[in-house]
């Protein structure tokens, strides 16, 4: 089956993306801050020194400070949205007090005009027909026990000896048998029940009230429309009261929560500041950690062994300054094993390797028809010893004085990355040494931290174990130290200190010990000092040795120790056998092995 791709439609159009500012890019501070200072802040001061520099370049580098600004800007508005919802949420709760006490007012501006209306009514009250409204405030005011109607009414004298007799004569009827008649009701005695006792306590019936409205006289009634509205008054005050208690209330918790909302608000801008501040920290923190320069170390930030070599290299560059020319030149030299170099002609036996186009060039450069030895260009294999250097340096606390131990560790940083870019399968033990000997890897070298006595026999010891059982072709021993031995350990594997003549004795019986390697290149460097007792056995050591021992200041540790690697030449392997014409007209592949070689195996310590 067939298919066409249709044609495209004139109606379509592409965006014209020139018209989009370019929206991609690093926001990374440490984009902008020198890499080398960096390093070097980082190696010596640690991520307190990074930042430091960071700060003492922003305020030199607009566009750094312009990116930091940038930076702390976002931050801010981070934080300034945090501290929004927080005030929001408390405005919130203001507004909801609000409508509550708006609500709550309402209703007793509703209440108040109620019993104002009441209270209208009550004052124009016709006892005839009772506003239903009103109709339990009568209610109330008639069972009032202080009212004129609830009291006994008051006899005189005549009414009080009528009762009296009437009470003789009773008794007088009972005495002798007889039923007493009915008293007579008086004119004035009341016959209406104002209240029964009920459940709930004493009430009215409406039949009842009517009545009772009815036996009472003018005055009474006028006493009781006087009661209404007190009453009706009584309560009106009462709701005002309520109401202005409840606006007091109201307006207290509008204020403590005012307050609250201020405090709250303070103290998440406080907050804020504070996280503007920690997230910048900790956006350092994170792009050091990105590039590999520190890691996380017991809930803290200690340099990586990446950033370690980048700074033992920049330390090399430094010292390389200070090395004769000569030397200098040198520390180019070296290739690994499989590279070949085109040089010109040595021996008749490289002309299997010739390179005959090359070879042909420069005969034609030369203004020659024919191509002879000067101008022969043959490919030739160069290739590396096989190295096993151990770097020992004295750690003990006289180490501590001034610049020693820092200047020493810098040195070997320098020395390592020299052996390693020359000989980058070379194994290196770097031995820290005192009481005891630490084999160290890079970080550990850098952070190693001054100890005790100085074993330097124990340092030989452990130099000879590791060098006897290396197969490398080319093994070297660099002792940098700034004293006598101090210690020793003995038969039992103990550390004694304090016997100067033995510890001496310990270390010349395993310098003696460190001689049968062979073949062995020994150098011992030792830092000036005012003891020429210290030079002496310096000496002594490095001449059991068959090595060469210098006296030297802190800050010529590395020259020091790169003059004595750097003396020394290649070797050249020869060609085997003839190849084939149309080899010889080709270069062998790099990394290619000759048929029935042996791959060499590596090996490495501490990175190698």
């Amino acid at each position: 089956m067939r298919t066409t791709t249709p044609a495209s439609e004139s109606a379509v159009e592409l965006p014209d993306c020139t018209q989009y500012p370019e929206d991609v890019g690093s926001f990374d501070v440490l984009d902008l801050v020198d890499r080398e200072a960096l390093i070097r802040a980082l190696a010596e001061g640690g991520v307190d020194a990074a930042k430091s520099l960071i700060a003492q370049q922003a305020a030199r580098d607009g566009a750094l400070a312009a990116r930091i600004a940038a930076l702390r800007e976002r931050l801010r508005k981070q934080a300034a949205r945090r501290v929004q919802r927080i005030v929001g949420e408390y405005d919130r709760r203001v507004s909801e007090l609000e409508t509550v006490r708006r609500r709550t007012e309402a209703e007793l501006a509703a209440e108040l005009a109620n019993a104002e209306e009441r209270r209208r009514r009550a004052r124009g009250l016709d006892w005839s027909k009772i506003d239903d409204g009103l109709v339990d405030d009568v209610r109330s005011a008639l069972l009032l026990p202080d009212a004129s109607w609830m009291q006994p009414e008051k006899l005189g004298i005549v009414a009080r000896i009528r009762a009296a007799m009437a009470r003789f004569v009773a008794w007088l009827r009972r005495l002798f048998g007889r039923k007493s008649a009915p008293p007579a009701r008086d004119r004035g005695e009341r016959s209406v029940v104002f209240a029964r006792l009920g459940e709930g306590g004493r009430s009215i019936g409406s039949s009842d009230l009517g009545e009772a409205i009815a036996r009472l006289t003018p005055r009474e009634r006028d006493e009781l429309t006087e009661r209404v509205d007190k009453t009706l008054s009584a309560r009106e005050r009462d709701l005002r009261k309520e109401a202005e208690a409840k606006r007091r209330e109201a307006e207290e918790q509008r204020r403590a929560l005012e307050a609250e909302r201020e405090e709250a608000r303070r103290r998440a801008e406080s907050e804020a500041r504070d996280r503007v501040r920690d997230a910048e920290s900790h956006r350092v923190d994170r792009e050091l950690k990105e590039r590999g320069f520190v890691a996380e170390k017991d809930g803290g930030l200690a340099v990586t062994y990446g950033l370690v070599e980048r700074f033992a290299r920049l330390v090399l560059e430094e010292e390389t300054k200070e090395l004769p020319a000569d030397v200098r030149l040198s520390m180019a030299g070296g290739a690994p094993t499989g590279m070949y170099e085109k040089a010109r002609l040595r021996q008749p036996d490289e002309i299997a390797h010739l390179d005959l186009p090359g070879s042909i060039l420069a005969a034609r450069q030369a203004g020659l028809r024919h191509i002879d030895e000067s101008t022969s260009l043959v490919y030739r294999e160069v290739t590396s010893e096989r190295v096993h250097v151990v770097l020992a340096f004295d750690r003990s606390g006289s180490m501590a004085e001034g610049e020693k131990l820092p200047a020493a560790k810098k040195a070997l940083l320098a020395l390592y990355v020299a052996v390693r870019k020359r000989h980058p399968d070379a194994t290196i033990d770097v031995l820290a040494f005192d009481n005891r000997v630490d084999i160290l890897d890079l970080v550990e070298l850098w952070e190693c931290q001054p100890g005790a006595f100085t074993n330097t026999g124990e340092a030989l010891r452990t130099a000879f174990l590791l060098l006897r059982a290396s197969r490398a072709s080319r093994r070297e021993v660099y002792l940098v130290t700034d004293g006598l031995p101090e210690a020793y350990t003995d038969d039992a594997g103990d550390v004694r200190s304090g016997n100067l003549p033995a510890a001496m004795e310990s270390a010349l019986l395993h310098a003696r010990e460190l001689a049968t390697v062979r073949p062995l290149k020994f150098s011992l460097v030792l830092i000036r000092s005012d003891h020429p007792e210290y030079d002496a056995a310096a000496r002594e050591i490095a001449r059991t040795l068959e090595g060469t021992m210098v006296v030297t200041d802190p800050n010529r540790l590395g020259v020091e120790l790169l003059v004595r690697w750097i003396g020394r030449t290649e070797t050249v392997r020869q060609p085997a056998a003839s190849p084939s014409p149309a080899a010889a007209s080709s270069p062998p592949s790099p990394g290619a092995r000759k048929p029935g070689a042996r791959r060499k195996k590596t090996d490495r310590r501490m990175g190698g």
